[in-house]
C-alpha cells in the first residue's frame, strides 16, 4: 500500500505538467482583423471589436491543444457607418439571422519554431467550412499583476462566396468588392484568469 502511495505521489507532478495549459483571449490587447480588394486597386480594412475565446494549449504536444473563438458580427467596424450597416445586412453578413461567427479547431499541428498550423471549422453567415490558420507564438512573459501571458498572431485567407457572400457590383475596372478575404488575428493570452483580470 505505500508503494501504491509512493508510486502516485510520484506520478502526480508528472500529470499535472502533461495536461495542456489553459488561456483565455483578452480582448483589450488584442484585434480581429481583415481585409478586401475594393474595386480592384484598393484595399479596404476592417475589425470585430467584440469576441471571446479560449485555448488549451500544449507545447510539449501540440496536436493536443484545442481553440475556440466565437466573434459578434454586429461589432465589425471599417470606420465607416453607413458601409458598417450595409455589411450586417442581408447583401452580407445579415447579422440579425447570423449575429455569431465562430471558430473550432480540430488539428493541431507543429510547422517549425513558434508556429504552428492551426486547422479547423469556421461558420460563417450560417456556413461551415474548414479552414487553416498560420500561427506565430510567443514565449510566455509575467504581466504587471504577475499574471502569466503569451501573444498569438495568426493570418489565413477565405473566399466570401464559400460562405454565401455573393453580393457584387460591376464597375470600370472590376467587381467592385474583391472575393478573397485575408483575416489577420492578433491575440493576447492570459493564462488561467478570469475575464475580469484582464487588464
Amino acid at each position: 500500500m505505500k508503494k501504491l502511495l509512493a508510486s502516485l505521489l510520484a506520478v502526480a507532478p508528472m500529470l499535472a505538467l502533461a495536461a495542456p495549459a489553459a488561456w483565455n483571449v483578452d480582448a483589450s490587447h488584442s484585434q480581429v482583423g481583415f481585409a478586401v480588394k475594393h474595386l480592384v486597386i484598393s484595399t479596404v480594412r476592417g475589425e470585430f471589436t467584440k469576441y471571446s475565446g479560449v485555448a488549451q494549449l500544449d507545447d510539449a504536444d501540440p496536436a493536443r491543444s484545442t481553440v475556440e473563438v466565437t466573434i459578434d458580427a454586429n461589432s465589425i467596424d471599417t470606420r465607416v457607418a453607413d458601409r458598417d450597416a450595409h455589411l450586417k445586412s442581408p447583401d452580407f453578413l445579415d447579422t440579425a439571422k447570423y449575429p455569431a461567427i465562430t471558430f473550432k479547431s480540430a488539428k493541431v499541428t507543429k510547422a517549425g519554431k513558434d508556429k504552428l498550423k492551426v486547422a479547423g471549422d469556421l461558420t460563417l453567415h450560417g456556413v461551415t467550412k474548414p479552414v487553416t490558420l498560420d500561427v506565430t507564438t510567443s514565449p510566455e512573459v509575467k504581466g504587471m499583476y504577475g499574471e502569466t501571458r503569451r501573444a498569438v498572431s495568426a493570418v489565413t485567407k477565405i473566399s466570401r462566396k464559400d460562405y454565401g457572400l455573393s453580393w457584387n457590383k460591376l464597375v470600370e475596372a472590376g467587381p467592385a468588392v474583391g472575393d478573397e478575404i485575408a483575416i489577420t488575428l492578433d491575440v493576447e493570452l492570459v493564462k488561467d484568469a478570469p475575464k475580469s483580470a484582464s487588464r
